[in-house]
């Protein structure tokens, strides 16, 4: 019984012996990895544009800088994200201006949505491509470390995040209306249970700036519901409307 008593001490010692070094070791990888990141300034970037056969192809978004060069067909000379190559554009990712001012990493005057969609191209660069460095400038100052306007880029896509997640469950208690459209018959809108009605997004101002409405089908008892629009051309009470 001793004797097994001191082979669990034992064990017990060698396992946490063990786990010391395995995470000693995990520290040194990740202190490594972030030795081996580089800072760029926004002339250095420019070099890898793509142009330079002997030189990785690199872009940068929110400031993080990735080696894209394994999608050279698409980031190199001639290809369709070239415009990406050798900068941080990162409102062209949502803003689809790829030309003069558009090639820019200012933010300024997106909505949430947006800049949350920005933050999940940055994500998905970090999943599917090389993270490189940092470039200096907006979002990572000489040093390396986050700007307030970085910090600020984040919290306002959790904000996002958190306004459209509210929408979907707000928009869950009122069904949406079926709908198809055809080159030939146009668009249609219907309701298996209730008629069709147009309402506003009360969200959407805060999420994208604008206000848009969207299709739902109301029971008859519901119809008196202030700011409900009954689609052009349609029965008060038909359960399916033509649109344009």
């Amino acid at each position: 019984m001793k004797n097994n008593s001191i082979i669990i001490i034992v064990l017990g010692v060698f396992v946490a012996l063990v786990a010391a070094l395995l995470f000693r070791l995990k520290l040194f990888t990740v202190e490594e990895e972030e030795e081996d990141l580089r800072l760029f300034t926004v002339e250095e970037l420019a070099l890898y544009n793509g142009t330079h056969p002997d030189l990785p192809i690199l872009l940068g978004i929110l400031g993080s800088v990735f080696d894209v060069t394994k999608g050279k067909s698409h980031y190199g000379t001639g290809g369709g994200y070239n415009h990406f190559s050798g900068r941080d554009a990162s409102r062209a990712f949502v803003s689809g201006n790829f030309t003069g001012d558009g090639l820019t990493d200012s933010l300024q005057g997106l909505s949430s949505s947006e800049v949350k969609s920005v933050v999940e191209w940055r994500d998905f660069y970090f999943r599917s491509y090389t993270f490189v460095g940092k470039l200096v400038g907006r979002y990572y100052d000489s040093q390396g470390n986050s700007t307030k306007y970085l910090k600020g880029v984040e919290v306002k896509a959790a904000r996002g995040a958190q306004l459209l997640e509210k929408q979907k469950k707000e928009e869950a208690k009122q069904p949406s209306c079926n709908s198809r459209w055809s080159q030939g018959d146009g668009g249609e809108v219907w309701c298996d249970v209730g008629v069709p009605r147009l309402v506003q997004r009360p969200l959407e101002i805060a999420l994208t700036g604008k206000m848009s409405k969207r299709c739902a089908c109301f029971k008859e008892e519901q119809l008196d519901q202030p700011g409900l629009e009954v689609y052009d051309g349609c029965d008060f009470l038909g359960k399916s409307c033509r649109v344009n």
